[in-house]
């Protein structure tokens, strides 16, 4: 294991991991049941279009999150965008800056202005007070992001939204299985959206779900994924093709079979790595509030380069020589990217300071406690010399070219 500043990869040493290490391997699950759900569809000849597995899928999505429905889409980009097309959002749409980009170019494609809001420096998602003092005349909905898993001030936005008789729905892509108050991530505000993108806690290769317990905006979203077309076949409204298909949904249903397991192997990779990194100053793992339920897909740690020496972008360029693929989750932040850093500039000083700091470490039900230890060694010997690598690699000793990364 790594010790001194030489045995970085960085500087020449040899990397700690001969493949790399990513964050947000998929959660396969049975491969054996995955296969025999997609060779049943291939047998019906029923790949798209609403079918079985689908159907399957919804209504075990919708017992997670507690809700009458769940309307599976192609991925959770399309269902955050009609979402905001089935409920007719115009003018100014108020969400957080801390969360991927897609959660405002859905809103943004569809003409619509995204209206970035600082962060609670505690949990990192929305704080209601920066969202009431941005609502104005042209405001339709607040857009919450339930960063990480960590639900939202979701009593305290509903207050904001209804004094105001605004929308408020919840961007939930991490937040499957999580709870507020005793009650599932799910049937909050008007609705939620969840993905299912390869690396979430279950995948569907590609795929996404609005649940809600609204019956007529669950039907206003199935007819908008399937080109407009109502119960009877026929064109009712603009639609697009966001329907999710038979083989996405075998995944999904055989990657949601081993939810439970995969859950308690991430809880478990979270106490590891706070266990390996306690006492490191300068670099905190986040924690979750055991009663929130949280399924940990995440690992992050805030790098605070005040104390360490070396900045997150340095730490990662460290990592990534070792063959060990972190991810910036979520830097730059919304308001910091095209087009919205030129469209609309704003300081909101909380989300910059976190939003420069996370790194999300690997984990998942392919990462090991013995992978662990060794990532950690690898941080903790960069962290602990921080002040002499970062010196170091100022004066361009070893800069070999990064190493693959996905």
């Amino acid at each position: 294991m790594k010790q001194k500043f030489d045995d970085l990869a960085l500087f020449g040493g040899p990397a700690e991991f001969p493949q790399p290490l990513c964050v947000g391997r998929p959660t396969v699950g049975d491969r054996s049941r995955f296969l025999e759900r997609l060779n049943g569809a291939l047998d019906e000849q029923w790949l798209t279009n609403g079918g079985p597995l689908v159907r399957e899928f919804e209504e075990r999505v919708a017992e997670v999150a507690g809700t009458r429905n769940a309307v599976a889409t192609c991925n959770a980009t399309m269902a955050l965008q009609l979402l905001y097309m089935a409920t007719e959002l115009t003018g100014e749409v108020i969400m957080s800056p801390m969360t991927y980009v897609a959660t405002a170019h859905a809103a943004r494609i569809l003409g619509l202005t995204p209206v970035f809001c600082d962060i609670d420096p505690a949990t990192g998602c929305l704080d209601p007070r920066a969202a009431e003092a941005a609502v104005t005349s042209r405001t339709s909905a607040i857009v919450p992001v339930h960063l990480w898993g960590r639900p939202s001030a979701i009593d305290e936005l509903e207050k904001v939204a209804d004094r105001h008789g605004l929308r408020l729905l919840f961007d939930a892509a991490h937040a499957l299985g999580c709870t507020y108050q005793g009650r599932p991530i799910g049937g909050f505000g008007g609705a939620e959206v969840f993905s299912f993108h390869a690396t979430k806690v279950v995948n569907s290769f590609e795929g996404g779900a609005v649940v809600t317990d609204d019956d007529d905006l669950a039907g206003r979203l199935r007819s908008l994924r399937s080109f407009g077309f109502g119960p009877d076949g026929n064109s009712q409204r603009t639609g697009t093709n966001a329907k999710m298909s038979e083989a996405a949904a075998a995944m999904g249903l055989t990657s949601l079979e081993a939810f439970g397991e995969t859950v308690l192997h991430n809880r478990a990779n979270l106490a590891h790595y706070a266990s390996e990194l306690a006492g490191l100053d300068g670099v905190q793992v986040v924690t979750y509030d055991e009663d929130q339920s949280p399924n940990c897909q995440y690992v992050v740690v805030k790098v605070d380069e005040n104390v360490t020496g070396i900045h997150r972008d340095l730490l990662m360029r460290v990592l990534a020589e070792e063959n060990i693929v972190t991810q910036r989750y979520f830097s730059p932040a919304c308001h910091q990217v095209e087009p919205y850093r030129t469209e609309r500039p704003v300081e909101l000083p909380h989300t910059e300071r976190l939003a420069g700091q996370v790194l999300a470490l690997p984990t998942g039900p392919t990462v090991t406690a013995a992978d662990i230890r060794r990532v950690c060694a690898v941080v903790r010997c960069a962290v602990g010399q921080g002040p002499v690598v970062t010196d170091r690699f100022r004066q361009g000793a070893d800069r070999a070219p990064v190493r693959a990364t996905r």
